[in-house]
């Protein structure tokens, strides 16, 4: 008996002695984790509360201004002179189009279900190819059988330019005769014709070529030339 009291007084000796495991659930002097953390967040908000926020110096808003107005004006710059709206809950708001001028509304499924249907689609395409016309092509016209001076081919036929002397010509020429020889033609191509039917570019009878070149009155063969290239 005397042994087991011994050994129970030797149990609660080493009870008394053992460190005691924490609790996990308590902070560092404070009841638990939980009001630590809150008390914390608390310290953090009262913190930012008192934060103020100085106003910007008058070097500071000028410079503020300043890059403000270079950015307005390179934005405008950029788009067509116009200055860009700047986003603000005030703005109006935007209208809406339902019409816009140059917009056909064959690109709107609404407007055309409402102007026609499919039954009436189809009677417009079987429309459309009623009046379709094949034209077949045909040979070109025969050139007209006449003994008249083809002042094209004569055109594509020369090379050389108006004014540069390639025949002799004799005889006296002043403005008037050439201006009367040439004003007996409506037209410079008329001219040219009828010089070429009397004997040119080698002969001159009625003084319409008188620096020799071929081409008579103001008649001039580049047109011609430049329709074929060259």
């Amino acid at each position: 008996m005397k042994n087991v009291f011994l050994c129970g007084v030797a149990a609660l000796a080493l009870s008394a002695c053992s460190p005691s495991v924490p609790d996990s659930g308590t902070g560092v002097g404070f009841e638990d984790y939980r009001t630590y953390s809150q008390r914390q967040l608390d310290a953090q908000r009262q913190a930012s509360s008192q934060m103020t926020v100085q106003p910007p110096t008058a070097v500071e808003s000028r410079t503020l201004d300043d890059a403000d107005t270079r950015a307005a004006a390179t934005a405008a710059a950029q788009n067509s002179g116009v200055a860009p709206v700047e986003a603000s809950p005030s703005n109006p708001a935007p209208q809406v189009v339902t019409n816009a001028a140059g917009i056909s509304n064959e690109n709107n499924f609404e407007a055309v279900s409402a102007e026609r249907d499919i039954q009436a689609d189809a009677a417009l395409i079987a429309q459309n190819r009623a009046q379709y016309q094949l034209i077949t092509p045909t040979d070109l016209p025969p050139r007209p059988d006449s003994d008249a001076p083809n002042i094209v081919e004569y055109a594509l036929r020369t090379t050389n330019p108006v004014g540069v002397t390639l025949y002799k010509r004799s005889g006296r020429y002043d403005g008037n005769r050439i201006s009367r020889a040439c004003g007996a033609y409506n037209s410079s191509d008329l001219a040219q014709e009828a010089f070429l039917s009397m004997g040119g570019p080698d002969r001159d009878r009625k003084g319409l070529d008188p620096d020799g070149d071929g081409f008579a009155c103001a008649w001039d063969p580049a047109p011609f030339r430049a329709a074929r290239g060259g």
